[in-house]
């Protein structure tokens, strides 16, 4: 678990100097993919499928995400870019190209659409996370006198 969190960390960061994110957030942004990432291994861990657990890890960056771009008055996009990283799932899509290639069709469009619906619930945790903000703001906060 460990190497894992370590290398989940340093993927994100390692992508947010790629993305020219400024050096004060680089750590941030290791923060948020690493925590991404431990959601993630964790439902996995506790048999839950890939699908869901992307779902909740995305869920959880882009709550991180929005939080953080609160607290430093960054732009958003910072940490959920360089956060969701580790969640993308090259390495499946990498083999089902190899599998159509050799024409293990079968194996190759397993893996294409399982890579499609985890690169689907990356999108649909970003989208969630953004409406349970939206709804967090309408709710009238309560003033103490």
């Amino acid at each position: 678990m460990f190497a894992q969190l370590v290398t989940s960390f340093i993927a994100a960061m390692a992508f947010g100097v790629i993305f020219n994110i400024p050096r004060e957030s680089l750590v941030k942004c290791g923060l948020v993919g690493m925590l991404g990432w431990m959601i993630y291994f964790a439902m996995v861990e506790m048999s839950f499928d890939s699908v869901p657990a992307t779902l909740a890890a995305a869920f959880v960056v882009s709550i991180l995400s929005q939080w953080f771009a609160k607290r430093y008055r960054t732009p958003m996009i910072i940490f959920s870019v360089a956060g969701i990283i580790p969640l993308v799932p090259g390495g499946m899509a990498y083999d089902a190209m190899r599998n159509l290639v050799e024409t293990d069709y079968n194996q190759a469009l397993q893996l294409a659409t399982k890579a499609f619906m985890i690169s689907g619930s990356i999108a649909i945790g970003l989208v969630f996370s953004e409406v349970f903000n939206q709804i967090l703001k309408k709710i009238p906060r309560v003033r103490r006198g």
